[in-house]
């Protein structure tokens, strides 16, 4: 893939947070929140991130952001004027024109919202620090933002609390919009809302995604929400990427066994089917004490000597489809039941 074929290029990413004992609090260790990364984007794709809870997918949407400084790894970004930049080499000047481009709708919207500030000043923060209106323009560019995602452009002057869970991530969508970015990082935008509510955020994020030329990296692990959103799919486990494919050949064809069990947990709709679900022995693996080899291999029902001894590489096992296990490919792995 060609620099101008993609807007975010991640290489060899590296979180690893120290472990610090003793009153003279030397560090004794390290967790591995995200280790050895890879992924890209391309302009207007959504790549779905999912895994379970611990697995890192958060701290590598921050990593990629420079919101945490991540350990070791390289970022490549397309910015609006279609130069290549290294986001983990920029100062702060320079970091801080670059996120006019690149923003982050957050998980919580009760917590993320200043409950001192007005909608209009919320939204207007970003139009505000990075010089992009004055006066009438600020108010002009904030209604204009409301509608767009949905809100009702008289209730500039009313505060978080007057609104609901969905209303309020409309407000932190229109505040990430404000700077006119190019790339979003969606951090379980939608896990705190009701279902129905979930709904309408995903597709709203569709329709903005396809007015404005956006490309997000979608985190969550509702894996019904990561299929309905996402061109392709990331799974992690334990801080590794261990599979990445396009949504529909993910969900069909996986190739890691983690993979699997993950999708035989996706609920079926439909009562009358029985699902096959598949109960993983043991405990997620500690990333502060990894295992040798293969992370998953402790809970593989698939492990041979060779996952105990030797770390798999990550690779292609079919078009735009890669994993990290040393029998992709061998192994008849169980889709999801096509809905």
């Amino acid at each position: 893939m060609t620099h101008e074929e993609f807007v975010l290029d991640v290489r060899s990413m590296k979180k690893y947070f120290p472990i610090k004992q003793g009153f003279m609090k030397r560090t004794v260790g390290f967790v591995r929140a995200v280790d050895d990364v890879h992924i890209q984007i391309r302009p207007g794709e959504t790549l779905g991130l999912v895994g379970e809870s611990g697995c890192g997918k958060t701290t590598l949407g921050r990593c990629v952001l420079r919101a945490i400084e991540p350990t070791s790894g390289t970022t490549l970004f397309q910015d609006r004027q279609g130069r290549i930049k290294d986001v983990t080499k920029l100062n702060n000047q320079e970091l801080r024109a670059i996120r006019r481009d690149m923003q982050l709708i957050f998980q919580d919207p009760y917590s993320s919202l200043n409950p001192r500030m007005t909608v209009l000043n919320i939204i207007a923060e970003p139009l505000i620090c990075n010089g992009m209106a004055r006066g009438e323009q600020i108010k002009d560019r904030v209604m204009e933002l409301m509608e767009m995602v949905g809100l009702n452009s008289r209730h500039l002057e009313r505060y978080p609390h007057a609104f609901s869970g969905g209303q309020r991530q409309r407000i932190g969508i229109a505040r990430a919009l404000a700077t006119n970015p190019k790339f979003i990082v969606c951090d379980e935008a939608v896990s705190a809302l009701d279902v129905s509510v979930q709904a309408q955020i995903i597709n709203l994020l569709q329709d903005l995604q396809e007015k404005l030329h956006l490309s997000y990296l979608f985190i969550s692990h509702d894996l019904g929400v990561i299929q309905h959103i996402s061109n392709r799919v990331g799974v992690m486990y334990v801080g590794k990427m261990v599979e990445t494919a396009a949504t529909k050949e993910l969900f069909a064809n996986p190739q890691h066994p983690y993979t699997e069990a993950l999708l035989s947990a996706k609920p079926m709709p439909d009562p009358r089917k029985k699902s096959s679900r598949i109960i993983l022995a043991g405990e997620v693996a500690n990333p502060a004490k990894p295992p040798s080899g293969c992370y998953f291999h402790p809970r593989c029902p698939y492990a041979q000597d060779i996952c105990k001894s030797q770390a798999p590489a990550f690779r292609q096992v079919g078009e735009g489809h890669y994993s990290a296990c040393h029998f992709a490919g061998e192994l008849q792995l169980q889709g999801a039941v096509a809905q």
